[in-house]
């Protein structure tokens, strides 16, 4: 089979900015540019993005957001990281963030239109460089506001000696660096997810492109940890301002909610902690305007004007009160922040459902049943649910771009039609039900395979039968018996059901190609040539969903 390969360079250089060559410790440069306001000859603050993804290219629109700054009096830096594009020194994932960062940010307050104030701005990879350049303590970094990201982005996951769980390898672990960091260019190619083994697919991309990554290759077969953070934890630093955006529906969301239990046990963090929790995905799309590619010209105020009013107070002094939680709630039609000193607000509480008619649970949208019960609950519903996990007939992904899931926002109703798809489904709620807060299923589960994924997903079935995700959550369990107790976070999330609206959750042990399947031999994922079926199990008596609802 050929593999066709798409390569992007860098687009056109900016004819907004000056570009330098910022010199590294190590004396390697890094392409750099600035923008500076018109007219503006006074030393000010500096905002500083590091990103992979061109500092100059389209996917990004890095001059259109740099003049949103500088005209509102910000100096803008941005800078491609190290390896990537113009920029010098070796193509490598993640290990030179921190010292790149703190030597660059040296680099900024020794020019003469800054004032040595400095905030970082960006999504995603370059949400990431944020948090490797405070890991440093550098003393100009005053305030950041990291989007859509955390400090284990792409951890690829693996198992942990004595523990049992890990979080199910997601296709892009192994695929962005053989994509955005294979060399210095973004190279577009498909994987056959289908064609077994995976790895051999590899081979013939290097083959084609005649070269390997270095990134790919400390993490295969036998994954090497990276040093992401050789300054120390990032959670270790000085606490600076930070305010974190996270979006209801991005894929990479469980990182930063973890990154915010961090911060929330440390009390000099916690102090400078911010959320701002949007209905979007991890490409900007918003729950409001569903289908609606992210544009920076038509989304530049919900972008970037909390970032300018953070900045506003922490790197200029306004006399400005920003609540420490923003939120908007989903599904009304109404995109609103709403504001509260905590998060989840002080009112919410939990709300328990436990699963019932195991019998019914594989036989298509109908299912079985979720039923409220108080949190000590009575008399637990029985049964044992069975289904049967396939890798080379793998329930579907329902979006073909999970990290734009909004753009296609798919009806789900599908899903519940497949026999390997348990469903269990709410009665109708008489009124508005709102959701605001984490959500997370305690069950226990067995398989007669060597691993178990287990896919959990919360959707929101309107009257006529549209079935929407409204959160979800993923675990691999490794050697599961008969019975294994197990926690699947769903996240946290801000949606209102309506009256005559159902909730319905869904289990099933694949999610591709999202998800990479367990071959159901116990195998490499990306090795194994053969899969086998496995059976599983779900012990509906001692599984519960729990939610976090507001008062009617």
């Amino acid at each position: 089979m050929t593999i066709s390969v798409q390569r992007t360079g860098p687009g056109p250089l900016s004819p907004d900015a000056t570009q330098y060559m910022v010199r590294m410790r190590d004396g390697v440069h890094l392409a750099t540019d600035v923008y500076l306001p018109a007219g503006d000859i006074e030393p000010g603050p500096t905002v500083l993005t590091r990103l992979p993804y061109d500092k100059c290219g389209e996917y990004t629109f890095m001059p259109r957001i740099a003049a949103y700054f500088t005209a509102r009096g910000y100096r803008m830096v941005v800078q491609d990281v190290r390896g990537k594009f113009r920029s010098e020194g070796e193509t490598l994932l993640f290990v030179n963030e921190a010292y790149d960062g703190y030597d660059t940010l040296d680099w900024v307050i020794n020019q003469p239109w800054s004032d040595g104030t400095v905030g970082m701005w960006g999504d995603s990879y370059y949400g990431y460089t944020q948090w490797a350049a405070a890991s440093t303590g550098h003393p100009a970094l005053k305030a950041m506001v990291p989007r859509v990201t955390g400090t284990r982005l792409g951890e690829l996951p693996v198992p942990v000696p004595g523990r049992r769980t890990h979080d199910v390898e997601m296709s892009v672990h192994r695929f962005y660096p053989l994509s955005m960091f294979h060399d210095r260019d973004i190279l577009d190619w498909a994987i056959d997810w289908t064609r077994r083994p995976l790895a051999a697919q590899v081979e013939e991309f290097f083959t084609a492109v005649g070269s390997r990554s270095a990134s790919y290759d400390l993490w295969f077969p036998h994954p090497v940890s990276l040093r992401r953070f050789p300054a120390g934890s990032p959670f270790d630093a000085p606490a600076v301002p930070v305010l974190m955006t996270i979006g209801w529906w991005d894929n990479c969301a469980p990182w930063q909610w973890s990154d915010h239990r961090e911060l929330q046990r440390r009390p000099g963090w916690a102090r400078n902690e911010y959320l701002l929790l949007e209905a979007i995905d991890h490409e900007n799309t918003s729950h409001f305007e569903p289908g609606v590619p992210a544009s920076v010209d038509r989304m530049a105020a919900r972008y970037l004007d909390p970032a300018i009013e953070f900045f506003d107070v922490f790197l200029r002094g306004a006399d400005a009160d920003i609540p420490r939680v923003r939120w908007q709630l989903a599904n009304t039609g109404d995109p609103t922040l709403r504001s509260s000193p905590v998060w989840p607000p002080a009112a919410a509480y939990p709300l328990v459902w436990r699963l019932a008619d195991a019998g019914e649970t594989a036989s298509g949208p109908a299912g079985g049943t979720l039923e409220p019960v108080s949190a000590a609950a009575a008399a637990p519903a029985g049964g044992v649910a069975v289904w049967t996990h396939d890798a080379a007939d793998p329930v579907p992904s329902p979006v073909t771009d999970p990290f734009a899931f909004l753009r296609e926002f798919p009806d789900e109703r599908h899903l519940a039609e497949r026999s390997d798809v348990l469903v269990f489904t709410a009665a109708p709620v008489t009124g508005p039900l709102d959701l605001a807060g984490p959500i997370r299923l305690d069950a226990v589960i067995g398989s007669d395979g060597p691993e178990m994924d287990l896919f959990v997903r919360l959707t929101d079935v309107a009257p006529d039968g549209a079935t929407r995700l409204v959160a979800r959550g993923q675990q691999t369990v490794l050697d599961p018996g008969d019975a294994f107790a197990v926690t699947i976070d769903l996240g946290h999330t801000g949606y209102r059901l309506p009256a005559g609206h159902a909730l319905r959750l869904t289990l099933a042990s694949s999610d591709a190609p999202e998800f990479v399947p367990a071959p159901g031999t116990g195998e490499h994922r990306w090795t194994a040539a053969e899969t086998i079926p496995n059976q599983q199990r779900l012990h509906l008596g001692a599984t519960r969903l729990t939610c976090t609802v507001l008062p009617c």
